[in-house]
């Protein structure tokens, strides 16, 4: 298949591109088969450059002899394109439509993108389980990594390695495997050094109405448990839910098989439900011609920040239970691909300082994201624009991201990154010059060969010059536990993410601007001052070892007074 079919005009003069908050730009719009190109005609240094794939909807309306497009992103900003003629307008328009949903994943961009900078580190190389692993030294005596899930026969979700406890063999994983809804067995997910609470994630277990068992299961999950030990199982589920897919064949761990464990039900809705919710709050985001108490109303029925805070409220359970009980946990829901890493990741987050840094936040999102099977081909397909909608598509993992800038917006000085880099995630997940999110789990992107073909994101983002951008300039480490409140009034609407396009974020970006140049200055000027004292020590130990003598501060300061 050739792109040059679904351009229908590869060319238009006198296009006129208008943003919210910038000045309009008139120029030469150019269709490509990956992008949009509008060179101004003014101002060479001007340029946009627009992946279709970022674009979720077209919008046309033609008036007189032109017309009108409005391109709704899948990143949440609204373009407008005032394109002279209606004929180009429609082409235009067609062409758009038709390149932006092509779905054959070998012609996406990554594959044809050429870097212009130099990879300093390869990305692919940076968070392999196999150095997540050795990061967690305390654990190598229980602990170790299987190679069961090489060839993705057993689990094909998973990553090629996975770390299981060491007293069980890997015939115990693989049975245990196939008691397990898509052969999602239980697996090593967090250690927390201080309570020695081990964190697990898999998926449901597949009991059924028979009440199934499997001994293997039992034993997997038992081992971690010291003598006289219990654990809890978290299931992100209502009890009525699970009982409900019991019934076709899934389940819970019944407590007569699963004697040392706690279950616990911490309802979080189906992924199903996040779409509809996304579609209503974006909706009622961009009315701004409704009264506060109407725009309020339509945001609560939204139910968007309802999500957030039971996401958030079952992470702060499962991190309680690690930090002020020590006990080990395991989260599921009922396929482990959403919801479970949701509640795990943000868990980590709370608990682990290292994950509030740029490269522990980066390992966070390819280790309980990427690595763990998250299907984010078919969940990022579309976003809140799309005219039809996908089976499979939700707004899981910006969810993440929302609940993640919701803990940093409560401890802002705790996180090394700034509010930019969790948009430039949201951006990348949706469309992106790079690899890292394509596909939906290892052994499709090793299908793809997306390793030798493609450019990781993380190769871009750990350049130096370009990790400038993304750091906070109040951080402060902070080695402690945050607890985030998920009290109403503490839960904000992103308006940095979905109303960029309402608000104009130029006065905070400038006010960031400042606060960094002021602790610059102040790193400057503490460094000026430490050179001196380390001048003023030496300088005094030079006039001590030639014995002179030197008079006391007490002594200085009288002869001040005298004078």
């Amino acid at each position: 298949m050739e792109f040059a079919e679904f351009i229908k005009t590869p060319m238009v003069n006198n296009v006129t591109l208008r943003r919210p908050f910038c000045d309009p730009m008139e120029g030469t719009l150019c269709v490509t088969g990956h992008q949009l190109i509008l060179s101004s005609r003014r101002d060479d240094h001007e340029e946009l450059w627009l992946l279709h794939s970022r674009v979720d909807s077209v919008e046309k309306r033609l008036s007189g002899a032109g017309g009108t497009l409005t391109l709704k992103c899948k990143d949440f900003v609204l373009l407008q394109l005032d394109i002279p003629t209606a004929e180009d307008c429609l082409n235009v328009a067609v062409s758009i439509e038709q390149l932006s949903n092509i779905d054959d994943i070998s012609l996406k961009y990554p594959f044809f993108f050429r870097p212009m900078f130099e990879v300093l580190e390869n990305g692919w190389d940076a968070f392999q389980p196999e150095i997540e692993f050795a990061r967690y030294k305390e654990v190598s005596e229980d602990w170790r990594l299987s190679y069961v899930n090489k060839d993705f026969s057993v689990c094909p979700s998973y990553p090629h390695a996975v770390i299981v406890p060491k007293t069980v063999d890997d015939d115990t994983v693989y049975k245990a495997a196939a008691f397990r809804s898509g052969g999602r067995f239980p697996v090593f997910s967090f250690f927390h050094r201080e309570s020695k609470a081990v964190l697990m994630r898999s998926s449901q277990p597949l009991t059924g109405q028979s009440g199934r068992r499997c001994k293997e299961d039992e034993k997997l999950i038992n081992s971690v448990l010291g003598k006289g030990r219990r654990g809890y199982i978290v299931d992100t589920r209502a009890q009525t839910v699970a009982k409900m897919a019991q019934s076709k064949g899934g389940g819970y761990e019944p407590e007569a098989h699963y004697p040392q464990w706690r279950r616990i039900h911490q309802p979080i809705e189906r992924r199903q439900a996040f779409h509809d919710s996304l579609i209503k709050m974006i909706e009622a985001s961009c009315d701004s011609s409704t009264s506060m108490d109407k725009w309020l109303s339509k945001l609560e029925s939204s139910a968007w920040l309802t999500h957030i805070k039971d996401i958030l409220t079952t992470a702060c359970v499962v991190a309680q239970c690690m930090d002020k009980e020590g006990t080990p946990v395991l989260v599921h829901g009922a396929d482990g691909t959403d919801t479970t890493l949701l509640v795990t990741s943000l868990a980590q987050l709370i608990l682990d300082k290292d994950c509030r840094t740029v490269s522990g936040f980066e390992a966070l999102v390819e280790r309980e994201w990427v690595q763990a099977g998250h299907p984010f081909r078919f969940r990022c397909a579309k976003s809140a624009y799309a005219i039809s909608k996908q089976r499979q598509e939700s707004p899981v993992f910006l969810l993440f991201m929302d609940c993640v800038w919701q803990i940093w917006t409560q401890f802002p000085c705790s996180f090394e990154f700034n509010e930019d880099l969790l948009i430039m995630l949201v951006q990348h997940v949706y469309s992106s010059q790079f690899g890292t999110f394509l596909c939906n789990n290892e052994a499709e992107r090793r299908q793809q060969r997306l390793r030798d073909r493609t450019v990781s994101l993380w190769s871009y983002l750990n350049r130096p010059e370009t990790m400038q951008k993304y750091l906070n300039p109040l951080y402060d480490p902070n080695p402690g536990v945050v607890w985030p409140s998920v009290a109403p009034q503490s839960l904000t609407l992103w308006n940095g993410l979905y109303l960029r396009g309402l608000i104009n974020q130029g006065p905070q970006e400038e006010a960031w601007q400042e606060i960094k140049r002021i602790r610059e200055y102040d790193k400057e000027l503490s460094s000026k001052v430490s050179k001196l004292r380390r001048q003023l020590a030496s300088l005094t130990r030079e006039a001590v070892g030639a014995g002179v003598i030197l008079p006391s501060p007490h002594d200085a300061a009288n002869d001040a007074k005298a004078h």
